[in-house]
């Protein structure tokens, strides 16, 4: 028999609508989930039990009296620790916030709450969220729930981690190279990185850009799009922000494969990827490629892309810590030190140059898509590595120039800013999930979000291609 946390949250609101399933039977489950299971894998670092199980008794009250019931009511979230949460914990992954206690949600956590959703607890992540392994000296490495001596990705990885294993059935993230993508696919979890101010993040350290971004996380494409009905809204708070109806992510709109043009590429043309990868992509696309109208091997124009990620990385970094860089001691996450260093270094002839080449990339990228409707690439450029292991300092014998330049495949996407959804797609050659990136065109994120799901209904009926799930058992032992 299924437990409760196992449902999807699609599943387990409808039961929560129709009576046959208690917010707090729900809430137990994931509870009971989080403490057999999180001394393995260190996904959930600071846990809001109490006032979580006030709020599901609230919730199956609500539901017994008849009340209309938001789109989460009594569905139980986790929320990376990098988003403050009232009353809750909220550490940034750094050991300078270690008792810092928020006394006010950040805009996406008041939206969850507003929707129905409970607060579970907070998830893993690397200090300040700089880097694709979550990592901190708070809290130690998250661990893969495949395999407990890899990474499980970065920066949402504990949002990946307990999504995979059950502690909850929506988690929340945010992504700048790749931070929602990377964990979802080291995890056989779903991600959708919005198009720019979809979301809107109150948060942001940079008026206008196409890096940082929130998303919702799940274990299907139909709870991340339910999930991004309470997270997409207006905000005047942010300049990316604009009208849209979150509604209509409520159920994920019917696409027909057979009609679309769908382009193919191993690595977007940029991006160092392990010929492990390259196999792995090939063979799963050989099984579904037939599904679409036109199916081709095609790379867009993204020549510089890399290097205009990393020196437009540097203005985001030098805005978020510059202020309080000299606080940081020898401990601090490298990333940011590192990152930080470079960014002040940088030539602002360079950096100009980098803002004229992303737009002139964008538009490229947007001609390019005038002969396909979606492309589909894969989810990372590697299989998990050691999760004591910073970063991948090399791939097949190449060395990486810096930290992210092993994330070419979801930071090139990053400068463009298009929707993507990060879609498990069975295993690689490691026994760890292996996923790919389905990218829309600008602004059509549930569209690009209803051909993920058409590809997942192909995915579930084929063992090759369904998404994997670990060994909660032999985690719990």
């Amino acid at each position: 028999m299924t437990d409760p946390c196992d449902l999807t949250a699609v599943d387990a609101r409808r039961l929560i609508g129709d009576k046959r399933l208690s917010p707090v039977e729900l809430l137990e489950s994931c509870i009971a989930r989080i403490e057999s299971v999180n001394p393995a894998v260190n996904a959930m670092v600071t846990k809001a039990y109490d006032r979580a199980r006030e709020e599901a008794k609230a919730a199956e009250d609500a539901v017994m009296s008849g009340d209309e019931l938001p789109p989460l009511h009594g569905l139980p979230v986790g929320i990376k620790d990098l988003d403050d949460t009232d009353g809750i914990r909220t550490t940034y992954g750094s050991m300078l916030y270690k008792d810092n206690i928020p006394d006010e949600d950040e805009q996406v956590v008041a939206a969850a709450r507003h929707a129905g959703g409970i607060i579970i607890g907070k998830t893993n992540t690397p200090e300040f969220g700089a880097g694709g392994n979550t990592n901190n000296a708070l809290f130690g490495p998250t661990r893969n729930p495949f395999n407990t001596e890899l990474t499980c990705g970065g920066s949402s990885g504990g949002s990946g981690v307990a999504l995979a294993t059950g502690m909850a059935p929506l988690c929340q993230g945010s992504d700048t190279g790749g931070s929602l993508r990377l964990p979802a696919t080291f995890n056989g979890v779903v991600a959708h990185r919005p198009s720019p101010g979809v979301v809107p993040a109150g948060c942001r350290d940079v008026a206008y850009t196409t890096y940082q971004t929130q998303g919702p996380m799940a274990r299907t494409v139909a709870d991340a799009s339910l999930f991004l009905t309470a997270l997409a809204e207006r905000s005047a708070v942010d300049p990316m922000s604009f009208p849209l109806d979150p509604m209509q992510f409520l159920k994920v709109q019917d696409v027909d494969l057979g009609s679309l043009r769908v382009a193919f590429s191993e690595d977007l043309g940029c991006a160092p990827t392990a010929q492990s990868v390259r196999r792995t992509f090939r063979e799963r696309v050989a099984l579904f490629h037939s599904a679409f109208a036109v199916a081709e091997d095609k790379d867009p124009d993204f020549e510089g892309i890399l290097d205009v990620f990393w020196l437009l990385r540097g203005i985001y970094m030098l805005a978020k810590h510059n202020e309080r860089i000299d606080q940081y001691g020898p401990e601090l996450n490298p990333n940011v030190r590192s990152n930080y260093e470079a960014a002040t270094q940088m030539n602002i002839t360079d950096v100009g140059w980098a803002a004229k080449q992303q737009l002139v990339l964008y538009q490229k990228f947007q001609t390019w898509f005038e002969d396909y409707d979606v492309l589909i690439c894969p989810g990372v450029t590697v299989t998990p590595f050691p999760f004591d292991q910073l970063y991948p300092t090399e791939i097949d014998g190449a060395p990486m120039e810096n930290y992210v330049h092993w994330a070419g495949l979801t930071s090139s996407l990053t400068v463009m800013g298009n929707p993507v959804v990060a879609l498990p797609c069975g295993y690689d050659e490691s026994g760890t999930p292996f996923g790919i990136q389905v990218v829309g065109k600008p602004y059509q994120d549930r569209f690009t979000l209803g051909v993920a799901h058409a590809l997942e209904q192909i995915f579930n009926s084929n063992s090759t291609l369904k998404r994997p799930a670990p060994d909660i058992a032999k985690l719990a032992s």
